[in-house]
């Protein structure tokens, strides 16, 4: 099969390097995470299996808008994909026995949940961490046009900040302080919550003149600048809610305690919305 890009053995090894450091730099607070541990082995199978497959679908968004060469077909983009949760599952196995949470006492069962579980975060920040932390190599900045004309796209932009939030819900979503804080929070303060948290996407994106924010925001009109915010606080509570669900948070639990929990990790997944959509592809 023929690449769009050809890549020597060196190149590719600091490429696989860079994924390794993107991937402990985003994901180690989750493998130092004990309830991410015991979901391994808690939760069904199905439940896992559907976690590997929203994450596949995220590596492949990622890879599509920021990830990439900008002429890498989409089976580059697949196999990229594949790669990345390849090096995730080797981190995640390795940091988990070196802080000895794997052992022959541990069943097989365990153990692969264990490792799926923490690897899928831990792929998302090999895909980062490969195409981010280059030392300015221009040809790999995602399938858009030469022209930059899918900058400041909605759509992509929509695709790159669930990325951003889900790597900060992750680290957060697994955690009994979420629920802790959720259910001794009254109505009034999970509303400050959603108001804070959507201002603060507002100034990350608007007013703070962060770097990559001339390039990748659109204000063109009152209405484009509003739909932005908007959008993006909602991509942080789905990004926020998907990762409460993969992690068992809203198993038997009442409507208004779940949506409580949204609000509250929508928190660190807003500023990983706004702020991640900015610096995940300047």
């Amino acid at each position: 099969m023929e690449f769009s890009h050809y890549r020597t053995v060196s190149a590719s090894l600091l490429e696989y390097g860079r994924g390794i450091a993107g991937g402990l730099i985003f994901s180690l607070p989750l493998l130092y995470t004990m309830e991410v541990w015991w979901s391994g082995f808690l939760l069904d199978p199905w439940r896992i299996l559907l976690y590997v497959i929203a994450t596949f679908a995220l590596l492949l968004l990622y890879n599509r808008f920021a990830g990439l060469r900008r002429d890498a077909t989409f089976r580059e983009v697949a196999i990229d994909s594949v790669e990345e949760m390849g090096l995730g599952l080797v981190i995640a196995a390795v940091v988990l026995w070196l802080t000895g949470q794997l052992d022959t006492a541990s069943g097989t069962y365990e153990v692969t949940g264990k490792v799926v579980m923490e690897a899928m975060t831990v792929a998302i920040g090999v895909s980062v961490g490969t195409s981010q932390l280059g030392g300015g190599e221009h040809d790999d900045e995602g399938m858009g046009s030469p022209d930059g004309g899918e900058e400041g796209q909605y759509l992509p932009q929509v695709g790159i900040a669930l990325c951003g939030a889900v790597l900060f819900a992750a680290n957060v979503a697994a955690t009994e302080e979420i629920m802790v804080i959720a259910m001794d929070s009254p109505p009034s303060r999970i509303l400050l919550l959603a108001v804070v948290s959507m201002l603060g996407a507002a100034w990350t994106l608007t007013y703070s003149g962060m770097h990559g924010a001339d390039r990748h925001v659109r204000k063109e009109t009152r209405v484009e600048h509003v739909r932005g915010i908007v959008t993006t606080y909602a991509v942080a509570l789905i990004a926020a809610a998907g990762c409460l669900y993969f992690f068992g948070r809203f198993d038997g639990q009442p409507l208004t305690l779940s949506f409580a929990m949204c609000v509250v990790a929508g928190v660190p997944a807003s500023l990983g919305a706004s702020a991640g959509r900015l610096l995940l592809q300047s």
